[in-house]
């Protein structure tokens, strides 16, 4: 699973979040997959999942969902990440073993400090002179 849109730490927590949910969509998902192998549903919360790791206030020093203090996905998609990481999350030791154990070493990884309001990546990457949504 490659992001169209990250780059860095953001696409390698994107590409093991493509693999948890594949593997998630094959043994509970009954419907017709696309290309990548997801329904339409588990390819909508991995879409959303990218527009969410994309706007992270965190940027690169972002930590795990799971340890995040600021949790900016809604209830249910939320739970639904939750119950699909749960199932997939032992699972991917042994289909992508490199991915799971990177995973878990970021998870141990100590929480940056909580950036400041209304902080969001696409703001800081946005270089003076550029136009903004308000202009």
């Amino acid at each position: 699973m490659k992001s169209r849109i990250l780059q860095g730490r953001l696409a390698n927590e994107y590409r093991t979040m493509g693999h948890m949910a594949q593997i998630y969509c094959r043994a509970n998902c009954h419907r017709q997959r696309n290309p990548q192998g997801l329904c339409d549903q588990c390819q909508a919360l991995l879409d959303y999942a990218e527009t969410k790791l994309d706007r992270c206030p965190y940027g690169d020093s972002k930590p795990t969902c799971g340890k995040c203090p600021i949790h900016c996905y809604k209830p249910e998609p939320r739970q639904q990440a939750r119950i699909m990481m749960r199932y997939a999350g032992p699972r991917m030791l042994l289909r992508h073993p490199l991915e799971a154990l990177q995973h878990l070493r970021d998870n141990r990884r100590p929480v940056p400090a909580k950036p400041p309001m209304r902080a969001n990546r696409r703001r800081r990457q946005r270089t003076p002179g550029s136009p903004s949504k308000a202009e």
